[in-house]
């Protein structure tokens, strides 16, 4: 992927690691798009960064998703990276009365958001670039969160499927995997203890220089590596 010069929409931007990318990818020399459901966050990003473009969308609305397609395809036709960034972690526990609620948007989020969007944005001829966000915890769950471990789980095999069925067009797909970081996903202060979004950034954007297309970070390294050497043999019989 080239790191400047693009039209980049990112899901989530205005918080966490969609911001760091976001602040990122516009000291790149990027022009960058940003949605999310929070009309505040949006403004504040938008203070801080003036060039950049909001979007209100609640990714858990498909109309929404249509909407919010039908929006770029008008008036950003020439789009070409869509990062797959928003997501959602409930820590729930399985006998919760509004465990199938939480699911449901958890799901919708996090597995059907991204699912619906690839599609959309793959009709778009000047797209060459998929990012999606996954996590380390897509490789061992964390039993507090059983569902968002879950959805990133799918998310991991998606990718690598899109990436195989995309493998002779010229779309490159990117699977950025983190651990834990200090964010607010699931909750105020629940990751305080962990790495700073701004370490996590540089090192990926190291990556991306080096042309690597599994975007790693600490413990998600090994992680990531180990269900590499499980499955690379099998995945590559199963997919000529």
């Amino acid at each position: 992927m080239k790191i400047a010069g693009n039209k980049i929409l990112i899901t989530g931007g205005a918080t966490g690691i969609g911001l760091g990318l976001t602040e990122r990818f516009l000291k790149e020399n990027n022009t960058v798009i940003i949605c999310g459901r929070r009309t505040s966050a949006l403004e504040e990003v938008r203070n801080t960064f003036p060039s950049v473009t909001t979007r209100v969308c609640d990714l858990a609305n498909a109309k929404e998703r249509l909407d919010l397609f039908s929006w770029i395809e008008e008036h950003h036709p020439d789009l070409n990276v869509l990062v797959n960034n928003a997501g959602i972690q409930n820590w729930v526990d399985v006998r919760d009365n509004d465990l199938y609620d939480k699911a449901k948007n958890e799901v919708e989020i996090n597995v059907l958001a991204p699912i619906h969007l690839t599609n959309l944005f793959l009709k778009l001829k000047s797209l060459d670039t998929i990012m999606n966000v996954s996590s380390g915890l897509a490789f061992a769950p964390l039993s507090r969160v059983p569902v968002y471990c879950a959805t990133k789980a799918f998310l991991r095999s998606f990718t690598l499927s899109l990436r195989h069925q995309l493998k002779n067009e010229n779309v490159e797909v990117i699977e950025i995997i983190p651990p834990a970081l200090n964010t607010e996903l699931g909750g105020t202060g629940l990751h305080n203890e962990y790495p700073p979004v701004s370490d996590f950034i540089e090192s990926i954007f190291n990556q991306l220089l080096e042309g690597k297309n599994e975007l790693t970070f600490g413990t998600s390294e090994p992680r990531a590596k180990a269900n590499n050497d499980a499955i690379s043999a099998y995945f590559k019989m199963m997919n000529p």
